[in-house]
């Protein structure tokens, strides 16, 4: 029996996660029905809602003025829309067969259980907090929502020291570290990799490192950390490898993120390899009807390798938080997967990626070629021509792209959306040599970079020197 019918009332939608994919899917599914037909309640632990944590660097470094700016539709804007949203209540339990969610108000502890109609999972992910003494001293941070970038501003405020250690080289890393420096901070990078940006080829990954070494980080890479430790006052004092110390005042957990689940698997809800929610192409929970879910929790499917992958973006979180709410509103519309595309910055180098590194490549059973070339932003002879590197992976034989690496200066990182695009397509690296992209001399060379790497690897798929 439909529970909104058993209930005598309209139907109910519960929403547990208020960032992005959680309100874009309640924003969504208000559009299509108004509140006589679809009550909404939105479940957030935090203090905010709609939110982009992608910002949260920048704010840390002081390019953002303050956390409001980072912040798309507050809580009052979506409760004027009629979303019943309860900020600081945390989802405790879901009783899938009862239909049914338990909540504890973080304020008061009181807790309640609410029905549903239909459920929206968007409970994000949660960063790695590694096993070891002292990850949980004051001054170790990790940065995934707006109280986190708080409460690290907090701590840097009230430390007298200048000394930072960032633990992780991924994106996050990377992007700390630099707010750090621009803080005025002393900058110690420790890194379990070879390289920095373990999404690149360690290739493209020492561009990174030697960029980062340019602004006055310390690099440390193949390093562990196996404890930080602590003073008397029990506030973190040091990072700690099998081979040294590192001093410092503060700590930011840069390791990376997990699917964050929890209740998910509690529920007996199917979760794939990476820990993230399985769902079908309209972000329906598989074997469920009735519940959806979107954002970081999830898996998606890879277009390029054909597996399941997690992929924790804000603009994949968005997208799917559409398809959710349109789906509940009554329309229909479907996610088909992503081919992973990224970009980040270190000062003025840009770094951007889609698709295979030659790792996936492999684990996917693709035979391959690579092609890497230097080429510039501009034309040469155009003042501010900078320097840009290009490395492209085909598929031997066919010559399907698999994906593509740019490391470079002004105009290097959204060149990458050529190469998504044409992964999207299946385009193969000979068809991407007769794109017909925009050229001036102020824009890119005759040949832009990202084609000439598309004639080298076309050459490479056909033996040809």
């Amino acid at each position: 029996m439909d529970m909104s019918a058993a209930r005598g009332v309209r139907e109910r939608l519960v929403v547990i996660g208020g960032d992005a994919a959680g309100m874009s899917a309640a924003s969504q599914a208000r559009r299509l029905r108004d509140a006589g037909e679809l009550e909404i309640v939105a479940f957030e632990r935090g203090h905010f809602t709609s939110y982009s944590a992608c910002g949260i660097p920048y704010w840390v470094g002081g390019d953002v003025a303050g956390p409001e700016r980072l912040i798309a539709r507050t809580a009052e804007e979506h409760r004027a829309r009629d979303i019943d949203l309860r900020l600081r209540t945390e989802v405790t339990e879901i009783d899938v067969a009862g239909r049914r969610v338990r909540a504890r108000d973080l304020d008061s502890g009181d807790e309640s259980w609410t029905s549903y109609d239909k459920l929206v999972i968007a409970t994000g992910a949660r960063p790695i907090r590694p096993d070891m003494p002292g990850v949980d001293a004051p001054g170790v941070h990790g940065v995934q929502t707006l109280d986190d970038g708080q409460a690290l501003l907090d701590t840097l405020a009230r430390t007298g020291g200048r000394r930072a250690v960032v633990v992780g080289a991924g994106y996050i890393g990377v992007e700390i570290a630099e707010a750090l420096i621009n803080r005025g901070y002393e900058v110690t990078v420790v890194n379990r990799g070879s390289e920095p940006m373990s999404t690149l080829d360690p290739d493209m990954g020492r561009l990174v490192h030697e960029a980062m070494e340019g602004l006055g980080i310390a690099m440390v890479d193949d390093a562990e950390v196996t404890k930080i430790l602590t003073g008397e006052d029990g506030h973190v004092r040091a990072v700690a490898t099998e081979d040294a110390e590192y001093p410092a005042d503060v700590v930011v957990l840069g390791i990376g993120v997990r699917p964050e689940t929890t209740l998910a698997r509690a529920a007996g809800l199917p979760l794939g390899e990476h820990g993230g929610l399985l769902t079908d192409r309209a972000m329906r929970v598989r074997g469920h009807t009735n519940v959806y879910a979107g954002g970081d929790c999830v898996e998606v499917l890879d277009l390029v390798s054909g597996q399941e992958r997690h992929v924790p973006l804000g603009t994949h979180a968005n997208k799917h938080g559409q398809v959710i709410g349109t789906n509940v509103g009554g329309g229909y519309a479907t996610f088909p997967g992503v081919v992973g595309t990224a970009v980040s910055k270190v000062c003025d180098l840009e770094i951007a990626r889609t698709g295979l590194r030659e790792k996936d490549a492999r684990r996917a059973g693709l035979r391959y070629v690579t092609a890497t070339i230097e080429s510039t932003s501009r034309a040469g002879y155009y003042p501010g021509a900078s320097p840009m590197t290009v490395k492209m992976l085909a598929e031997l034989r066919t010559g399907r792209l698999l994906g593509v690496q740019i490391v470079g200066r002004e105009g290097a990182g959204k060149r990458v959306d050529i190469a998504a695009v044409a992964l999207t397509a299946g385009m193969t690296v000979e068809q991407m040599t007769s794109l017909d992209l925009g050229y001036a001399p102020p824009f890119s060379p005759v040949w832009d970079p990202v084609l000439v790497a598309a004639r080298k690897a076309s050459k490479a798929v056909h033996g040809v020197s």
